[in-house]
């Protein structure tokens, strides 16, 4: 198994309906930003990966189960994944079901170079509320921000704050948590207040509109490692500027 560092990227979208094309829209977004990649592989039983020569059809064939069945690029040697399922509403923000999108990836400079592009691709693919995309270091002392502990409520790493649990926000476009690169479509931008000039001269210098009228906003410039002082001092000044973001704010 290879013990290379990792990306992850990760979208919540409206759940799948019938006849919705945003599976195929997902997976061709991540080969168009990312030259070379081809997802036609099934990751079968015991992670034999199968080809699956009418690719798009069986996808589309998959989208009435309400989710996108793993795929992969059928390279062990440089796994690149991704899959879709569904939240129910018990457990989705506002009671609302929700479908998860996420693609792991090796963390080279090729994936580096197109990550904001695949994350863009991916979550406007998918009409997604918001997403991200983060190294898995930090994804795991992120995940901390809501991991219950024996004695109760979270107990986040390195000063970051605790968030709540998805089920525990009050609406699909806010944010359960940041990343290195963030996508918040239109609502959620609206929803956490930005961008607002005078506050956020410095992510807009790290930040780009979407078709849509969503934006891609990076917290830093190389990818978020939170032994770098600089770059957790970015994720919690982020946090200190947006408390609506995990449920933090007062209702």
């Amino acid at each position: 198994m290879s013990t290379q560092k990792r990306l992850d990227l990760t979208v919540y979208a409206p759940v799948l309906v019938a006849n919705d094309g945003r599976t195929l829209a997902v997976v061709r977004g991540m080969e168009r930003a990312l030259p070379g990649l081809r997802l036609n592989w099934e990751v079968g039983r015991g992670g034999r990966p199968i080809e699956l020569p009418q690719r798009d059809a069986w996808l589309v064939e998959a989208t009435p189960r309400g989710k996108l069945p793993l795929l992969c690029n059928g390279d062990e040697t440089y796994p690149v994944t991704v899959s879709g399922r569904g939240r129910s509403g018990r457990l989705g923000p506002g009671g609302q079901p929700l479908l998860d999108v996420q693609a792991e990836l090796p963390l080279d400079a090729a994936v580096i170079a197109a990550a904001g592009e695949m994350l863009e691709r991916v979550a406007e693919g998918a009409c997604a509320f918001w997403g991200h995309a983060t190294p898995d270091d930090a994804a795991l002392d992120i995940a901390y921000q809501t991991a219950p502990t024996l004695e109760g409520p979270p107990s986040p790493r390195r000063g970051l704050p605790a968030l709540k649990l998805l089920e525990q926000i009050r609406a699909p476009e806010i944010p359960y948590y940041l990343g290195w690169l963030n996508y918040w479509s239109a609502a959620a931008a609206q929803a956490i207040g930005f961008p607002d000039p005078t506050r956020d001269a410095a992510l807009l210098s790290r930040a780009r509109r979407t078709a849509s009228g969503g934006w891609v906003v990076q917290l830093t410039d190389a990818p978020l490692d939170l032994d770098n002082p600089a770059h957790l001092d970015a994720l919690k000044r982020a946090y200190e500027r947006f408390p609506e973001i995990g449920g933090r704010a007062a209702p």
